[in-house]
């Protein structure tokens, strides 16, 4: 009880900076309505912005750190599983079990691409696998359930993470460009979203500027894509070279918050969720969301591409590049 009392206390000095972030960037929002006649940036891209900002232009407190950390992993994970409560299975079901096997082809075939073109840029085979993963599953979650199991390297395991963090952030800033460019439906770009963001409390992030129908499909289609992790990693211990590997927990293949987040999609659709329950449930949820992209943004530092080097940010987008293309084909391919 004392450790917890603690890692509490340790956690409140980063907290309320998350918070002060999140009033600055709801702050800057109603500013924006009031000069502008409408929020160009909403409050959800403002903290990101705004955090990593903080974090690039001014070395904080490690004492804050704790705080960032609670904030950018348990807060969203937290409103991942309160949007449960506001998404009914019929979502993704509607669209067919064509959409289900297309997001599996597209992870694989985005793990072989992203592969090759690791190699053929020079990388270590290790690092060129741990980029396939990261990119075409699920950012960090994937770069550290697959690096045990390859016996990746601490520096290529920090390289690509770090790229990752900070590229995960632009495309959560610049997707939702992409809704006017390529004349995406609200559904069409949640499919979008959820085939190519990182991490599924990020799919929140980039879809929740445009539409509720973009952030459930988006985040249904995340879910699917990040229960491949499973059976990538089972692959990779069953054919990688070498008996000594470890092998991950099932809590690092299916994470807590997406078995409480399809709890509540299966009990929304179900009707046993109280009508009253579901307008604050979206509301935290939303809240929560803003709070944590602030976490989000005071842990990136966007100097992190420099250290990241070069040849590694060529391959990191390229793959991006290629994953998005396929995404896009599936999309025109199955008429969602």
């Amino acid at each position: 009880m004392k450790n917890q009392v603690n890692n509490l206390s340790a956690a409140v000095p980063g907290l309320l900076l998350c918070a002060a972030v999140t009033a600055a960037a709801y702050l800057l929002e109603v500013a924006e309505t009031h000069v502008f006649g409408r929020a160009w940036l909403e409050s959800l891209v403002l903290a990101i912005l705004i955090g990593t900002g903080i974090r690039t232009l001014h070395r904080l407190d490690p004492r804050f750190d704790p705080g960032i950390h609670v904030g950018a992993k348990l807060l969203l994970e937290i409103a991942v599983v309160l949007l449960g409560a506001s998404v009914s299975a019929g979502a993704l079901l509607a669209n067919g079990l064509g959409l289900i096997g297309g997001i599996a082809a597209v992870v694989v075939v985005a793990i072989v691409f992203s592969y090759f073109i690791g190699r053929s840029a020079g990388l270590p085979q290790k690092m060129a696998i741990l980029i396939a993963c990261g990119n075409s599953i699920c950012g960090n979650s994937a770069i550290a359930a697959v690096a045990p199991v390859i016996d990746a390297d601490g520096k290529d395991v920090a390289a690509s993470i770090a790229f990752t963090a900070v590229l995960g952030v632009g495309v959560v800033l610049g997707l939702p460009l992409l809704v006017g460019l390529l004349s995406f439906t609200p559904v069409q770009y949640g499919v979008f979203a959820g085939l190519t963001v990182y991490a599924v409390p990020q799919v929140l992030a980039a879809t929740a500027s445009v539409s509720a129908a973009s952030v459930h499909i988006g985040t249904l289609v995340k879910l699917v894509r990040v229960l491949m992790l499973g059976p990538v990693v089972l692959v990779l211990s069953m054919f990688g070279r070498g008996s000594g590997r470890a092998r991950p927990a099932l809590s690092h293949l299916v994470p807590w918050f997406i078995v409480g987040f399809l709890l509540l999609l299966v009990l929304r659709s179900m009707g046993w969720i109280p009508q009253a329950a579901l307008a604050p449930a979206h509301d935290a949820a939303n809240f929560l969301t803003i709070m944590s992209m602030a976490a989000l943004g005071l842990g990136v530092d966007a100097r992190a591409v420099l250290r990241a080097g070069a040849k590694v940010a060529s391959v990191v987008i390229g793959s991006l590049a290629g994953l998005g293309v396929v995404s896009f084909a599936l999309i025109k391919l199955l008429g969602v």
